[in-house]
């Protein structure tokens, strides 16, 4: 479909339909996706296809709005080594340049530089592309125009990288499945997923909504950058690296036919990216689920793990799932096993026993690991922060002991007396057990 984008500021309609539900697309860019382009979005377009969209690609108001979510989320330079500050010097040279090359179709997408990053819980590392600037720019202009178009098709059970949407939203379903009577899960794990795309049947997703030839082909040129690591640089068969702009929706776009079969057997799946559960009644209903979704997950071309899909019953001592940070289990939730070595992990490193800074000043770090932890895994059953506070308190007790004039050949026995939890408080030191005591009285009113 080609529509003509009006440069006339109009008001946003309220809801749009997307997957049997009313949603709003209050977050669409608005220089690009007028009200006349919403209606052919909500009403549906011939053929429910989609053409002429390079022009809004290289449109200069697209190109400004990609630039400034560029420059919002920063992030480290490519293998050119620019970084988004120089980017930033040259702006408006930079943007002309980008539009120009786009226009004439001569724009061609730079190496990816490869790096890692530690993988929770495990001594592997998880890999990462990181894109020039300029190609984050292109790659987010492209997501500006065809994210809403893919929008309108996905499921509601899928929760990862979308708009108004987040992992809270995952859990708060899973629990209100699980208080339902839901007692057997489906806990799948997806084998390297973001590297194992194939990029042809990932395309022909593309085209069944997208026919605009010159679009497609740079999809494809960015499904086919080279990677840079070191000295060495190949070129990917598969997969959409992680890092890249436009990879979670290409990877939301290339799961939707799972989602969607899922959804007319009468399954109850919930997927976040590629980590996904199936809310089941019964051990029965469950391996059928677990059977069904192994077959589509392989007409993908993809691989489930073997030994982390599993089904298991959450009424059973040590038969609970994770999902999301969080171990489900008994009726209850509290940090899976890696979430908590994460956080002590933070702690360890802001709590050193040779630590120089006066204890205020590491209350103030230790505060803002623990406030952002505590906002995510505050619904944990109350036991989860007693233990946490006490052994906070007492890597800040052994600091104080090391610095403490006298201590030489004093144990830690009695460090409780010398600084009691009190000590602490009045030093400002947040504490778990009473910002969830108050949230549960807060929740009581």
């Amino acid at each position: 479909m080609s529509i003509e984008s009006e440069t006339i500021p109009v008001a946003v309609p309220e809801t749009a339909k997307q997957a049997g539900e009313a949603r709003p697309f209050d977050w669409v860019e608005r220089s690009i996706w007028t009200d006349r382009m919403l209606e052919a979005l909500v009403k549906g377009v011939k053929g429910d296809v989609w053409f002429s969209l390079i022009d809004k690609v290289y449109r200069p108001t697209t190109l400004q709005a990609a630039w400034q979510a560029v420059r919002r989320n920063k992030g480290s330079a490519g293998t050119d080594h620019e970084s988004v500050e120089r980017f930033e010097q040259r702006l408006e040279e930079n943007i002309a340049g980008l539009e120009e090359e786009l226009r004439t179709g001569a724009y061609r997408p730079r190496p990816i530089k490869r790096v890692y990053i530690d993988k929770l819980g495990s001594k592997e590392k998880r890999p990462l592309g990181v894109p020039v600037v300029r190609d984050r720019v292109v790659q987010t202009a492209i997501r500006l125009v065809i994210e809403p178009i893919f929008e309108t098709k996905f499921k509601t059970h899928s929760y990862g990288f979308r708009p108004n949407r987040g992992s809270k939203d995952a859990l708060r379903e899973v629990n209100r499945f699980l208080k339902s009577g839901y007692t057997h899960v489906v806990d799948a794990d997806l084998r390297a997923y973001f590297d194992s795309i194939p990029h042809e049947k990932l395309m022909q997703d593309v085209r069944r909504h997208i026919t605009d030839g010159r679009l497609l082909e740079l999809i494809e040129r960015f499904l086919g950058q080279d990677i840079m690591e070191g000295l060495s640089r190949w070129t990917p068969e598969a997969g959409t690296p992680q890092g890249a702009v436009i990879s979670p929706l290409l990877a939301n776009l290339y799961l939707h036919s799972v989602d969607a079969a899922m959804e007319a057997a009468g399954f109850q799946m919930i997927r976040y990216a590629d980590d996904f559960v199936i809310m089941c009644r019964d051990e029965s209903e469950a391996d059928k689920a677990l059977h069904q979704v192994q077959q589509l997950i392989a007409e993908r071309g993809l691989v489930l793990h073997p030994e982390k899909t599993r089904v298991v019953n959450v009424t059973l001592p040590d038969q609970g799932f994770d999902f999301l940070g969080y171990h489900f289990e008994r009726g209850t939730r509290w940090p899976r096993k890696k979430s908590l070595r994460k956080l002590k992990d933070a702690i360890r490193a802001q709590t050193g026993r040779s630590n120089g800074t006066s204890l205020s000043a590491i209350a103030v770090n230790v505060n803002r690991t623990l406030k952002g932890w505590f906002e995510y895994f505050k619904h944990s059953h109350k036991w989860t922060f007693p233990a946490l506070d006490g052994w906070i308190r007492r890597r800040l007790r052994s600091i104080l002991r090391k610095r403490s004039k006298g201590s030489k050949g004093i144990s830690g026995k009695m460090d409780h007396l010398r600084w009691p939890n009190k000590f602490f408080r009045e030093h400002g030191l947040f504490s778990l057990v009473e910002a969830h005591m108050k949230l549960l009285q807060s929740s009581m009113r």
